[in-house]
């Protein structure tokens, strides 16, 4: 075995590029095609269903809106009923035909499977899920008093989004329908002072890209990876992206039926320095985000 290891070493690399070469030309120029016979295809969301978490400010809410105003018939979930209910005032002003508000913790299992009954009962199907719900921590790992603290932060980011679509996806398949993950570019461009944000980032993208895999064409998945936009999580940070504009690129993805999306779209420069150049990143990020807080602090 230790043989065939070595022998593959050697090999597989310079095929591997070669090709890489020979493909990558074919698989660019089709991927362009296709892209511009999907946005001339894109989906009309007029009268479908779509279920939304964390619908009751940020991200959420205004991906709320941008549904409504296509006519799409809306069920808004989060924590906070009253102002869910705010929320959905607005998207029936905007045009939605008919919006449900169910105030869920979508880190209870409980919770998810009754939500998703509950829009099913009402709507009688289900279009398009949308896990956005999110919550974040900054700090430095080992500051952390109660290491346990963490532990909400995974269940919302990665447990809520895995309830969510087991319930959901019987009654994704039947429509056809999608799944919108909201994930970050912290999944793949770890941030200093959000480690556990990070992780349930990268961890729920895995998640969306395995689940991808194994629905096929029965469910499509957008996993969405924005920057810095403007919420409650990020307010006042001067790369923030409107959200608005966020929102309605990540639904003109999703009717695409696009694989992924990066909004905005220079963000994309992180991953390939992830990639190229990692230690270049992590002093960059050291420098910033760590010895010059430090020197604040101090």
């Amino acid at each position: 075995m230790d043989l065939i290891h070595k022998v593959l070493n050697i090999v597989l690399p310079p095929i591997a590029l070669i090709l890489l070469l020979l493909f990558l030309p074919y698989f660019l120029v089709s991927k362009f095609i296709s892209r511009i016979k999907r946005s001339i295809n894109s989906e009309k969301v007029a009268g479908k269903v779509v279920l939304i978490t964390g619908a009751s400010s940020g991200i959420g809410e205004y991906l709320a809106y941008e549904y409504a105003r296509r006519g799409a018939c809306l069920a808004l979930s989060a924590r906070r009923e009253g102002r869910l209910r705010a929320v959905a005032d607005k998207a029936r002003e905007l045009g939605s035909p008919d919006v449900i508000v169910i105030a869920t913790d979508i880190s209870k299992v409980e919770d998810c499977e009754r939500f998703v009954n509950e829009a099913m009962n009402h709507f009688g199907k289900l279009d398009h899920l949308v896990n956005n719900a999110g919550v974040a921590q900054i700090d430095m790992f080992e500051d952390c008093k109660e290491i346990s603290d963490f532990a909400t932060i995974m269940n919302t980011n990665f447990w809520g989004s895995v309830y969510a679509s087991h319930f959901a996806i019987p009654h994704l398949r039947k429509s056809k329908g999608r799944i919108v993950g909201i994930s970050s570019i912290a999944g793949w461009c770890s941030v200093p002072r959000m480690s556990f944000y990070c992780a349930s980032k990268a961890a729920i993208t895995s998640f969306y890209e395995t689940l991808r895999a194994e629905c096929g064409s029965d469910i499509r998945i957008t996993i969405v990876t924005p920057g810095v936009v403007e919420s409650e999580m990020t307010r006042g940070d001067f790369l923030s992206k409107s959200t608005e504009r966020c929102a309605k690129a990540i639904v003109d993805s999703a009717c695409r039926g696009d694989r992924y999306l990066v909004e905005p779209s220079w963000a994309r420069i992180t991953f390939l320095m992830k990639v190229l150049c990692p230690e270049v990143l992590e002093w960059w990020f050291h420098r910033i985000l760590v010895a010059e807080s430090s020197k604040k602090s101090n």
